[in-house]
């Protein structure tokens, strides 16, 4: 199977502007194409990682990736998906973020001899004399159509920044840049990138006179609706230190039932027929389909050791068949306690398990906290050093929110 049909088998095409010509280009490895990054944390999420792994495996089908970081146009923020305009970040946070994203990218992409290449916008974009800009291409754009296109439409009743009204034509002039200066013939995006990415082709048409191509890729939702990389509100990062192998490996042994196999499809590197033979899994199987899920991904950020110490530590969890060592450890100060003990809500706030103490007690008298797999429903009950470190200390406060408690 050749690399576009393997896409369109894995469920990862969404738009397409010529579909000939791209199968064409990226079947024969004839494609430079790019993907771009705003640099809005220091760290990529999981709602990157479609994206990471889409330019792999373009790039072993023999096609070159531009990962493009997005210096300039974080400046200004991008309104797609966006209820409310976008933090305003400096140049410094900036930077800093790009210097990140790259360490981590070099895990997925092979920047070596040639093979791919790493551009930061603001080499171009902030070097821009407005008027020049508007004079070059602000014939090209039309205002009616960009109103109507919907990573605005969805801005219009809270209202859109005209600094946000520009981010479609500084990312269309990134294409268009890229296309002079580095031969990228074409552009891949979420399909909420969708009206972006048509302003690049069409200006590369209407500037230069050559055609120029687009193509988005499916954005996996899970079934709460929520977009992937978040998860309880909190963002699922790609650098282990913000979250943990073990947390990241979680995340995904905790998808949903309807979307395990989905996600195996699209962001897994399984044979299509090893992910086809699942297709019928039901019952415990999903749960066999959520383990492979969760080890792949962890294996292909965190590598081998870290996604087996991963699995290891979920054995232990849930089935106490595995190793207790690996799962992330909450340290709480002995400065936390009160005549030599602590409380049941203090442990599950100073562990993070819950954002402050009201919740906690909350979530304790609702039956939600368990020590060592018991129930507990006595907001006072208290624990002293001595039981807490004499052996494994689990709280779990519902089905996915766990840790191992040391006093310090």
């Amino acid at each position: 199977m050749k690399i576009y049909e393997e896409l369109k088998a894995r469920g990862l095409i969404a738009q397409v502007t010529n579909e000939d010509e791209i199968r064409e280009l990226v079947n024969e490895g004839k494609a430079t194409f790019y993907i771009g990054f705003d640099c809005t944390a220091d760290s990529l999420t999981a709602g990157h990682f479609m994206a990471l792994t889409l330019m792999k495996r373009l790039q072993m089908a023999g096609n070159k990736p531009i990962a493009l970081i997005g210096g300039g146009t974080t400046m200004i923020g991008d309104p797609s998906g966006r209820t409310d305009m976008r933090k305003m970040l400096t140049k410094e946070d900036i930077d800093h973020n790009a210097a990140c994203f790259k360490r981590q990218m070099e895990k997925f992409i092979d920047f070596s001899e040639g093979k791919a290449m790493m551009i930061n916008n603001a080499d171009w974009l902030l070097n821009l004399n407005y008027v020049d800009l508007l004079r070059e291409v602000g014939a090209c754009f039309s205002v009616n159509n960009m109103l109507r296109a919907e990573c605005y439409k969805q801005r219009m009743e809270k209202g859109l920044s005209f600094l946000e009204f520009n981010y479609m034509i500084m990312q269309s002039y990134d294409f268009y840049y890229l296309y002079q200066h580095y031969g990228c013939n074409m552009q891949f995006g979420g399909d909420d990138q969708w009206s972006n990415m048509l302003g690049g082709t069409e200006l590369v048409r209407r500037k230069l006179g050559k055609d120029a191509h687009a193509m988005t890729i499916t954005l996996l939702t899970d079934s709460q609706g929520k977009k992937m990389g978040k998860t309880a509100g909190n963002a699922v990062w790609l650098d282990p230190n913000k979250t943990s192998p073990f947390d990241f490996y979680q995340y995904w042994r905790n998808v949903a039932d309807a979307d395990v196999l989905k996600c195996i499809r699209m962001l897994t590197f399984l044979p299509i027929e090893q992910i086809e033979a699942m297709s019928d899994w039901e019952g415990a199987q999903l749960n066999e389909a959520k383990d492979i899920l969760a080890y792949e991904l962890t294996n292909l950020v965190h590598g081998e050791e870290e996604a087996n110490k991963a699995r290891e530590a979920s054995k232990a969890l849930f089935s106490g068949a595995g190793n207790l060592d690996n799962m992330p450890t909450a340290e709480i100060s002995s400065a936390d306690l009160i005549n030599g003990t602590i409380t049941i809500v203090n442990i599950l706030s100073k562990a993070g398990l819950v954002p402050s103490n009201s919740e906690g007690r909350r979530a304790v008298e609702q039956g939600g906290v368990t020590v060592n797999g018991e129930k507990v429903t006595d907001a006072k009950k208290t624990y002293t050093p001595e039981e807490i470190n004499s052996s494994d200390f689990i709280v779990r406060r519902g089905k996915k929110s766990y840790a191992k408690i040391v006093i310090k």
